[in-house]
């Protein structure tokens, strides 16, 4: 009988929702540099790919070079203040190498799932049941987070209607060291943004205007929700602008980056702060198939629904629509 998770404590937080978009435009945006960085690009996929099975080899005509993939996408939340891992940006990620097109599927982080063999929970709470359900199981550490990582991918599978290949995972530091890596980004700060909250650890403080902003200031700039007095609002349409207003320059510094040290300062960020079950051949495979994507390449779907609480409840239409894309795209 599959186990059914419990409920995770609730912790107030402030997550970066599609976080795990920077990994796909890092991910595509470094594949050239590849034949001029073969020993860091070597060391960092051995960093980021610790949570592949060295005993798996994939043959040549199951490779990603030849054959579709599905990838989940998880942005784990683990400060020390937050003590959590909490799952905040969920994503499915279908690709296709004849087409090099991919679809990008986003969890609302509260949706409520509901599948046969699970208790309906928050779609963010499941990892961190996995995770106690292995260390029950006698895992600890490493061991019992990839146990965790391998029954979400299993449950969203079914939930999807898809096979899900592999996972990937990356934190808050990820995106900081990203864009400091970069030098900053230029961005048009669109109000006074002042926010504390003590409990995470968060300490917002930027002023309206052009700046180049670093990583944690790029970071605190796509979270800010409101001021601590309620005035200075920001709606989930304002805080989409602002991460497509970062992801636009961190897409265009990696286009013009010539400098072989400071392409290399990025990949040593993204592999301190990513996690792949993917072999390190197959994440090199795929950074060359799909080199030279661009973002008309990629459909993303937001999956949508209405608030009831404690829960989203997700579209039955609008969910329909984006397993019948990712199954499409698998398909080509």
């Amino acid at each position: 009988m599959t186990r059914k998770p419990e409920p995770a404590p609730r912790k107030k937080r402030y997550w970066l929702r599609r976080l795990m978009v920077v990994f796909l435009v890092i991910l595509i945006g470094i594949a050239g540099y590849l034949a001029y960085l073969v020993k860091v690009s070597k060391d960092a996929l051995l960093d980021i790919t610790t949570d592949a099975d060295p005993s798996v080899t994939v043959s040549a005509n199951q490779s990603v070079k030849v054959k579709p993939v599905a990838i989940m996408l998880l942005g784990v939340d683990t400060r020390k203040e937050t003590g959590s891992l909490n799952t905040d940006v969920m994503m499915v990620a279908a690709f296709n190498p004849s087409t090099k097109s991919a679809v990008v599927v986003s969890i609302p982080r509260d949706s409520k799932i509901e599948l046969d063999g699970y208790k309906p929970r928050k779609a963010n709470s499941y990892y961190s049941r996995f995770v106690a359900l292995a260390h029950d199981d006698g895992l600890k550490g490493k061991e019992a987070e990839i146990q965790a990582k391998q029954d979400l991918r299993k449950m969203f599978s079914a939930y999807f209607g898809i096979p899900i290949d592999y996972t990937t995972t990356i934190n808050f530091q990820g995106f900081v060291d990203v864009v400091d890596a970069l030098g900053g980004v230029e961005v048009d700060v669109d109000m006074d943004m002042r926010y504390v909250d003590n409990a995470d650890g968060t300490d917002i403080d930027l002023k309206k205007g052009h700046q180049n902003l670093s990583g944690d200031d790029a970071l605190d700039f796509v979270r800010y929700r409101k001021s601590n007095d309620g005035t200075n609002m920001s709606s989930d349409f304002d805080r989409n602008r602002r991460e497509s207003q970062v992801l636009g320059e961190i897409a265009d510094k990696l286009k013009s980056f010539s400098s072989v040290t400071k392409i290399a300062g990025v990949i040593k960020a993204v592999g301190s702060n990513m996690r792949m079950d993917i072999p390190p051949s197959e994440v090199e495979n795929m950074m060359k198939t799909y080199f030279g994507i661009s973002k008309t390449d990629i459909t993303f779907i937001p999956l949508e629904g209405e608030w009831h609480s404690p829960y989203v409840q997700l579209n039955d239409a609008k969910l329909e629509e984006a397993k019948a894309a990712l199954a499409a795209k698998l398909a080509e």
